[in-house]
């Protein structure tokens, strides 16, 4: 009797200890899943699009202006050049990827992020960016502005 006793105590200590172990595993896990997923984003797919049709025209836009736009999944800039020529760039920086803008009273496309500034070329002239920004090519198709990646 005494046998049967401390072995049905030793069976139910096995059956609690496992009970808190795989309880244990169990809560570790809900929150290391959760916060390796956040940390870890999943990997977005580029655009398949070489080109954008904007909701905007050419009117729209003021000499010596610049406006952010969207290209798939990135930002892009167009600008329109105090002679009235419209140039587009990606608005993404080349040193730390922070969105660029246009900057009228300098007539440059600058990055707030570490003052990065940029020609209307897209040439990187002043800041830490390391190159230039990547040009598109701007078409005029009636009252609508198309942007091209293939430039």
């Amino acid at each position: 009797m005494a046998e049967e006793t401390r072995a049905s105590g030793t069976d139910r200590r096995k059956f609690l200890d496992w009970l808190i172990g795989t309880s244990a595993a169990g809560l570790i896990l809900a929150v290391v899943y959760p916060v390796l997923r956040y940390v870890i984003p999943p990997a977005a797919g580029e655009s398949a699009a070489s080109s954008v049709t904007l909701d905007f025209g050419p009117g729209d836009l003021a000499a010596n202006t610049g406006r952010i736009f969207k290209f798939g999944s990135t930002a892009g800039l167009l600008i329109k050049t105090a002679s009235g020529e419209l140039r587009a760039f990606s608005a993404t920086c080349t040193h730390l990827s922070c969105i660029v803008q246009y900057r009228p009273d300098l007539a440059e496309i600058w990055c707030a992020c570490h003052n990065g500034h940029f020609d209307l070329n897209g040439t990187n002239v002043a800041g830490p960016p390391p190159k230039p920004l990547e040009r598109y090519e701007v078409n005029v198709r009636g009252d609508k502005i198309v942007v091209d990646r293939s430039a």
